[in-house]
């Protein structure tokens, strides 16, 4: 008789423990070889938990909804149907670490008996190429397979367009030709009325209003549990913090010339920071052990609170090589796979500077928080008209945008801030046009 544990996966860098989503597989069930088993929520995301076995599903010890730390056991498979009973059996007398011993005695004659091996995890259920593991069998989230056997549609015939080629939500809808209030539909051109006024577009969605129950004390998700630990460790580190109030005239003239074609103000600013960073390498660099990380690569994160609660820093990878068109669609696919919980870790993980924009609720000026294995984050407070000196002595009007950014002294001086600070204001004054090139 062979035992497979299922263990807590460590599904990123930071995760030290993992919330049971649901449970794809029920006691009993037949487990093929690349099969979701169970879905895990991580630090900032949903996540497919696949076996590397084939196998029957004998004993979940941890149920949906609850919690276990990562490498701890959450369930067991038989090898075959007729063992499920003396799993189970020896599961629940001789505990966890009885099930990792030696299983011989329970071993029938003529076989060898194994150890128990651990069922392997997989981000989204992605393989190499990005769309099959183990059988052969494509890779969707679990809402797809759902809704795929609600309306009858064979998932093999099916293009994901999630992360990596993973089949999600939407891509079933299409092809059941079904509709969710997520997914664009045809509405009819209608001529607005000469007077309606033009709302201002956010650069970052609003969260929702979180639900408050007074009198009552209400456990933390995982996702803010993972904002406790950065925050704690973000005490550790010496930081020291630089303002900057930059004349954004000309940016939100490049910005009401090309939003028509999808361009947002996050992936304006987000482009003006990569620039900057180009001149400035040090801003993006951090603090080790070792000595001073100089990353290869300029991938601008951007702060984004989460619906339930929470916060998440979706990366705009490689920004300053996109084209600005490029970057604003990559941004709204980032912050829509974010509120669905469907990032890769790499999508939230591999940040080197972030941005926190707190503009589009009028803030006037803000401190950020420093996050972990990064040097800098530049907080972005709103655009406002404001009675300056000109050049010529006399008194305009110009729109002030106010920014700090928060630096780790270890490895940055406030000089180094300043001079950042100084070329992205002259960048964002003088030449933002350089945005589109």
């Amino acid at each position: 008789m062979s035992i497979h544990e299922i263990f807590m996966p460590a599904l990123s860098s930071t995760m030290t423990e993992g919330k049971i989503v649901s449970w794809e597989k029920s006691p009993g069930d037949k487990v093929e070889k690349g099969e979701t088993v169970v879905v895990v929520e991580s630090d900032k995301a949903d996540m497919d938990v696949e076996s590397f076995y084939e196998g029957y599903m004998a004993h979940i010890v941890v149920e949906a909804g609850s919690s276990a730390t990562v490498g701890s056991a959450i369930a067991f498979l038989a090898e075959t149907e007729a063992e499920i009973e003396a799993v189970v059996a020896q599961v629940k007398s001789s505990g966890t670490a009885a099930a990792k011993a030696d299983v011989a005695a329970a071993t029938a004659p003529g076989k060898t008996a194994a150890q128990p091996s651990a069922v392997g995890a997989s981000t989204n259920g992605t393989s190499q190429n990005g769309s099959v593991r183990g059988s052969g069998r494509k890779i969707a989230s679990p809402r797809a397979r759902k809704l795929a056997k609600e309306f009858k549609v064979d998932l093999s015939g099916i293009t994901g367009s999630g992360p990596h080629g993973r089949i999600i939500a939407e891509d079933v809808e299409t092809a059941a030709g079904k509709f969710t209030t997520s997914t664009p539909q045809a509405q009819p051109v209608v001529a607005p009325a000469p007077s309606a006024p033009k709302a201002t577009p956010a650069a970052t969605p609003a969260p929702m209003p979180v639900a408050v129950t007074p009198g009552q004390t209400v456990p933390l998700t995982t996702l803010q549990n993972a904002v406790v630990r950065t925050m704690n460790h973000s005490l550790s580190v010496p930081t020291f913090h630089v303002g900057y109030s930059i004349n954004t005239d000309e940016l939100n003239k490049l910005y009401k010339q090309i939003k028509s074609k999808g361009v947002t103000m996050t992936a304006l600013l987000a482009k003006a920071v990569a620039m900057t960073l180009q001149k400035h390498p040090l801003l993006n660099s951090n603090y080790s052990e070792q000595g001073m990380v100089h990353p290869a690569n300029i991938n601008v994160a951007v702060a984004v609170a989460m619906d339930d609660g929470g916060l998440i820093t979706p990366v705009l990878q490689n920004a300053d090589q996109q084209d600005i068109y490029s970057l604003s669609r990559n941004w709204k696919s980032l912050v829509e796979r974010a509120r669905a919980k469907q990032l890769q870790p790499e999508e939230y993980s591999s940040g080197t500077f972030t941005i926190s924009n707190l503009g589009m609720f009028g803030v006037d000026t803000f401190d950020a928080i420093l996050p972990p294995n990064q040097g800098s984050i530049l907080a972005i407070a709103a655009s406002r008209p404001e009675v300056v000196a000109t050049p010529d002595g006399m008194m305009g009007i110009r729109t002030v945008m106010k920014v700090n950014i928060t630096c780790d002294h270890r490895v940055i001086y406030g000089a180094h801030a300043a001079a950042f600070l100084k070329d992205l204001a002259k960048l964002i004054e003088t030449n933002s046009q350089s945005l589109t090139m």
